[in-house]
């Protein structure tokens, strides 16, 4: 190895250990500041919630929050020091000479690298996983999953996953040995029109073989949704009620599918907890994501991030310090393409992570555009009911910490939605 190969090398081991420790240290110095925000409010309501929530609810939230932010470091710690020991300290150099022994070079072992990378780190996170569900979840009165139903629901995964993620590996796999130097824009091309199908396939050939999907019985109501829709332009392929009861007691409703394929979707604990009224307002405030085109923007951004991926891996595939640098001998007389895109998958969220409260400050932004509209649309009182209702049962936190917000949450706080409703 020459010396500027070794300085590569060296640099980019530094930039990756700099990278992790300062992402793990920021992650938990921003649950600290979150735990001691909401343990320090989780004795008195905030005034504006003063005569809608009472202190029970209120110290629920708080401690729900907190186990859950505590649940959240452990996870985070873990999830560095595996990363460490697939890297620095050689697991995934040790697979894939593992894997080369037993099958050979070729194809079907760079996939086979993928599937037992992918199983592995599966195999991994499934404790947290079971405690997060029947422990976190059913200590606070949220789960309603069996074991069977849970063991049932991984089996149906990772058999999706291999009818619909093998062949897209493969195929990716096959490009990056294949397809020369622009490889990596005919993948990008391969993996943003699987997205797109997805979309379109998603919503009636794969989410009904984990829930039921029956149409909307209550007459009252579809009409009341079918007033609105059409008030606001929109068409949906139907209107569904899933069983989201069988899982967990939170509330949601959303859109699903891409084009002719859109449907509306609700959860029937949502129908359970809110008026006819109320549902009006939050299925308004899910048509202002369509109007004002927060979903195109956000697979525009998509495709455009992806693309610089794509070439970016491009380019670092090329690099001998890319595999060396990460604890990975690269092999000299065949192809690496699996060790590439493993390591670039595993490493990308380290420099993205420092533009996370870029994105959430984004979907903050739609979010109130979204309020917005439904208080145009519908009744904004009826809104701000909905979403108190829904922060209540949820169990969500009304005194988060400001910068925990500004760094991760996706949806504005109660506090200030509220305000804007008023």
């Amino acid at each position: 190895m020459d010396v500027v190969s070794y300085s590569a090398e060296s640099i980019w081991t530094l930039t990756f250990c700099a990278l992790l420790l300062a992402g793990l240290l920021t992650r938990l110095w921003l649950a600290g500041r979150q735990m001691r925000h909401v343990s320090a409010h989780a004795n008195q309501v905030p005034e504006p919630f003063a005569q809608t929530v009472d202190l029970a609810a209120h110290r629920k939230a708080a401690l729900y929050t907190l186990e859950k932010t505590r649940l959240g470091m452990i996870e985070a710690a873990v999830a560095a020091a595996v990363l460490v020991g697939w890297t620095l300290l050689g697991g995934l150099h040790l697979l894939n000479q593992a894997l080369l022994g037993w099958i050979g070079p070729g194809l079907l072992q760079q996939v086979a690298l993928v599937v037992a990378f992918a199983l592995i780190g599966g195999l991994i996170d499934l404790p947290m996983a079971w405690w997060r569900t029947f422990r976190l979840e059913e200590r606070f009165g949220f789960n309603r999953m069996t074991w069977r139903l849970w063991i049932a629901d991984g089996l149906k995964g990772l058999l999706i996953g291999a009818i619909v993620g093998l062949p897209l590996v493969a195929l990716v796999l096959w490009l990056m040995d294949s397809a020369g130097p622009l490889w990596w824009l005919w993948a990008w091309g391969v993996w943003m029109g699987f997205n797109l199908l997805l979309l379109v396939l998603y919503p009636t050939l794969i989410a009904p073989l984990f829930n039921r999907f029956q149409p909307l019985e209550d007459e009252t109501l579809r009409q009341r949704v079918e007033a609105l829709m059409a008030r606001c332009g929109f068409s949906a392929k139907g209107l569904f009620v899933m069983d989201g009861s069988k899982r967990s007691a939170h509330a949601n409703a959303y859109f699903t599918g891409f084009g002719p394929a859109k449907r509306v979707v609700f959860f029937d604990t949502l129908l359970q907890q809110l008026t006819p009224a109320e549902i009006d307002a939050v299925l308004a405030h899910e048509l202002g994501h369509f109007k004002h085109r927060h979903i195109l923007q956000r697979i525009v951004l998509l495709f455009g991030v992806s693309l610089i991926g794509f070439a970016l891996l491009g380019w670092a595939a090329q690099q001998p310090w890319f595999y060396t640098g990460l604890g990975v001998m690269p092999s000299l007389l065949h192809p690496n393409s699996a060790l590439a895109l493993i390591l670039f998958l595993n490493v990308v969220p380290l420099f993205t992570f420092f533009i996370t409260p870029l994105m959430s400050g984004l979907s903050r932004r739609h979010e109130f555009e979204a309020d917005a509209f439904a208080a145009r649309h519908a009744d904004g009182r009826d809104l701000a009911n909905a979403l108190l209702k829904l922060h209540k049962d949820n169990a969500s936190t009304l005194t988060p910490d400001p910068v925990f917000v500004r760094f991760y949450y996706s949806h504005p706080p109660a506090a200030e939605r509220l305000a804007r409703l008023a």
